[in-house]
């Protein structure tokens, strides 16, 4: 009896650690408050584990208010969080492991009246747990966007916030919001921790935490989902432009260079409070391309003859669906499925969108036209290349707008096409080999424009459009000016007479006031779809060559932009209403500076546009 008494014991006790341990303890590796969506993102490494999210409650307590949830078999492998917040709505939230028999994780948040606990959202999307805070809006909890044409959009964010956070936490997210410190300020207080106060601007899709050269290009190595415009291509020296929206960039890698090889350079910086920038000089920009992992977390930017392909993966993967959406007479989406995740690069031009699927195998021809006979990937092309992968080419009109999205477990591709409104017939030059611009040098005459003292914007517009004439005619453009001395010119004169000309492109020249004397920068402005090419060129050329702040691109409705037939943009090269770059736009060397970077701008916008 005894024997059978211990053997039912042990079987007990050994039934009972096997089904303790059979469970997934899953490791919390990172945590971060992300403003900007209004959601707190913890880190998992395995993917493998299997959080049951259906089993996290939300308990709500008074005095103070506050609201607590338990995340059951985890582990907190990072030190305790306390972030406290001066905003309204959230007040402070409190990450710790609760207990270690069993392994429980509770979040603590405090919060005031402007907001409500039941509208917590619980999401695992790959390695990562992500707990929506607000009852927000979320596009695609599935899809993430990998690629676009655009170089600014709506969907940019970045908020300005202050935290404060117990200094003795060196935590993943102390980093980050480290990087984005302005100000800093010890407050001790009575038997409590000293706290950092810290005034953030705090943008979290994406952090890049290392830039590594390789043969053949550079690895950025980060964490969060990683979108890529659009490349530029600037001259004197050769050199190819990415920017990375939404994007902080390491302080400690910032504006350091790189060298790739013999020919090749390699630049990190953050270009605007939101946006990277990477800038590789070389000889080769045609060549380079930018690689995604399959997590997204990490990006290759590659000379593409260079890659040793079976470098990039481990597992084949196969085409198993093939699916078609039509948004609006407009927008298209091409959407495919794979049995595995993909590794992929992207090459777009102005004529085509090249996808370089680096592992996978196999596909099927005949559903794949049959499935996109009918709609605006009819004419595209699929074929496997010996030793690189698969290879989809999606001819495009001009001005068409891409973007590529990637699912969350990288199996599914999804590919958006939106082609420009025809309001108006297409636009043809009329100018036989030789390309002909209208510049438009803003004010004149009776209309002297801004003023400050006795400099006016007529005058400084004027002589900033004669230089832009004269560099351009000297490079074989042919160029017509509105007005080429100081006299009044309508808004419908200089449209009726860019009309007459039937110019390829129209820029029209103006200088910017404001009533706080502090701002600064330049700014391009466009209203057609079929002008923002043009834009985003000549505004790249501009921020490249000018130190000024980069305000970016604006869709505004000026007059001579939206009457004129050819693509057209008006730019403002500076603001006549701060006093130092007033100093600066009346100088010799801004006003060329500022006419070789507009010059440069066309130039690169017609090599574009062949």
């Amino acid at each position: 009896m005894k024997k059978i008494l211990i053997t039912l014991i042990i079987l007990f006790i050994s039934i009972f650690t096997h089904s303790v341990f059979a469970q997934d303890i899953f490791k919390i590796t990172g945590a971060n408050f992300d403003t900007s969506n209004s959601m707190i993102v913890l880190n998992i490494p395995d993917e493998s584990s299997k959080p049951v999210l259906d089993e996290i409650k939300v308990v709500k307590m008074e005095n103070p208010s506050r609201a607590y949830f338990d995340i059951p078999d985890s582990i907190l492998t990072i030190p305790k969080q306390n972030w406290k917040f001066n905003t309204k709505g959230i007040t402070e939230i409190k990450i710790n492991q609760f207990t270690t028999n069993p392994n429980v994780v509770r979040v603590v948040i405090y919060y005031d009246d402007d907001f409500n606990p039941s509208n917590l959202k619980f999401v695992r999307i790959k390695n990562n747990i992500i707990i929506k805070l607000k009852n927000t809006s979320w596009q695609d909890e599935y899809f993430h966007r990998t690629y676009r044409d655009e170089h600014s959009s709506a969907s940019d964010f970045y908020e300005y916030l202050t935290v404060e956070i117990p200094d003795e936490t060196p935590s993943i997210t102390t980093q980050i919001q480290q990087a984005f410190n302005t100000t800093t300020q010890q407050t001790p207080k009575m038997d409590t921790p000293s706290l950092i106060k810290k005034d953030l601007k705090l943008n979290t899709k994406y952090y890049i935490s290392q830039i590594t050269p390789r043969p053949n290009g550079v690895l950025l190595s980060g964490f969060g989902s990683v979108t890529i415009e659009k490349p530029m291509v600037l001259q004197n020296p050769l050199r190819i432009v990415y920017d990375i929206p939404n994007t902080l960039v390491n302080r400690e890698i910032r504006n350091s260079e790189y060298q790739i090889n013999e020919t090749d350079t390699a630049k990190i910086g953050q270009f605007e409070v939101n946006k990277a920038r990477i800038v590789i000089t070389t000889p080769n920009v045609t060549k380079y391309i930018p690689v995604y992992s399959t997590d997204n977390q990490s990006l290759l930017i590659a000379n593409s003859d260079k890659l040793d392909h079976k470098s990039l993966f481990s597992n084949t993967s196969d085409i198993i669906s093939y699916n078609s959406e039509k948004n609006n007479s407009q927008t298209s989406a091409m959407i495919l499925s794979f049995n595995h995740p993909i590794v992929h690069g992207i090459d777009r031009t102005n004529q085509r969108l090249i996808l370089y699927l680096y592992n996978v195998a196999r596909y099927n021809e005949d559903t794949f036209n049959e499935t996109f006979k009918n709609t605006y990937f009819a004419s595209s092309n699929i074929e496997l290349l010996p030793g690189v992968g698969m290879k989809l080419t999606i001819p495009t009109e001009p001005d068409t707008f891409i973007n590529t999205y990637l699912g969350a477990d990288s199996k599914t591709l999804k590919v958006q096409v939106t082609t420009p409104k025809k309001t108006k017939p297409p636009f043809i030059s009329q100018s036989s080999g030789i390309k002909k611009i209208v510049i438009d040098p803003g004010h004149g005459g009776s209309d002297v424009g801004a003023i400050r003292g006795d400099i006016t914007e007529k005058e400084i517009t004027l002589d900033v459009s004669k230089r832009v004439c004269a560099l351009l005619e000297k490079k074989g453009y042919k160029v017509e000016m509105t007005r080429d001395t100081d006299k009044t010119v309508s808004l419908q004169d200089r449209v009726a007479f860019s009309e007459s000309e039937h110019p390829d492109i129209f820029v029209s020249i103006h200088v910017n006031s404001s009533e706080k004397p502090e701002i600064t920068g330049i700014e391009t402005h466009y209203y057609r779809q079929e002008s923002l090419s043009l834009a985003q060129t000549v505004h790249a050329a501009l921020a490249s060559n000018i130190k000024t702040k980069n305000r970016g691109l604006f869709k505004s409705k000026f007059y001579v932009i939206n009457h004129t037939t050819a693509p057209a943009i008006l730019v403002e090269i500076g603001f006549i209403s701060n006093d130092g770059e007033r100093a600066e736009l009346v100088s010799d060397k801004r006003k060329q500076a500022t006419a070789k970077a507009i010059a440069e701008g066309v130039e690169n916008y017609f090599k574009e546009n062949k």
